[in-house]
């Protein structure tokens, strides 16, 4: 599912790594079609192995299982949220970091598939349920990266709960109608609280 989510994706430099790449992108691109097109649980693995022209055995080289063809850029999220926070400019606090990030992610909504692809996820409960547990994982590895930037112990209730609040802003936002204005006013809440518990962070 290639709309971008504001990451920055790298090029596989050698030629091997950019067929895989390619190989995944035709999945995750073919995979998406049919299940909009025919609803998610009336596609199976195979046909979508047969629209991308591979195997079966190659489309399970590329991904763990059915539901993961839906989020193919979940690695690639997790990275550009943990990199929001250890790469952020001098001087910058972390939630204004996140915000920025999240700002970047918001053109999501001008893509004319966000909405049904959206829809197809909600009204899936296969597909809700993957989404929770991945999301589960990326607010895991923002956690640990912003108490590794701040020195906290990695089971730092401020942590985890920055890393929480800052991911549900993302879905709280998503129908609002200035979702700009809505990321920057939950995350004026976000570092006003912040500031208090980690002057400087």
């Amino acid at each position: 599912m290639h709309f971008g989510y504001g990451v920055p994706v790298t090029e596989p430099t050698g030629r091997r790594e950019r067929k895989k790449a390619q190989t995944r992108k035709a999945l995750a691109d073919a995979a998406l079609e049919l299940f909009l097109d025919r609803g998610y649980d009336q596609v199976s693995v195979k046909d979508v192995a047969e629209a991308a022209d591979v195997s079966v055995t190659t489309l399970f080289k590329h991904f763990p299982g059915k539901e993961a063809l839906v989020f193919d850029e979940e690695d690639d999220i997790e990275a550009a949220l943990v990199a929001a926070v250890r790469e952020r400019a001098p001087g910058q606090s972390i939630p204004r970091a996140l915000c920025a990030h999240l700002l970047r992610t918001q053109d999501l909504a001008k893509d004319p598939g966000w909405a049904p692809f959206l829809r197809m996820v909600e009204e899936t409960p296969a597909l809700r349920d993957y989404s929770h547990r991945m999301w589960m994982r990326h607010e895991t590895a923002l956690a640990r990266a912003i108490a590794e930037e701040t020195g906290a112990p990695e089971d730092d209730a401020a942590c985890a709960a920055l890393a929480r609040f800052a991911l549900e802003t993302r879905g709280l936002v998503q129908r609002h109608t200035d979702p700009r204005r809505a990321v920057e006013a939950a995350f004026a809440l976000l570092e006003h609280g912040w500031a208090a518990a980690h002057p400087g962070a």
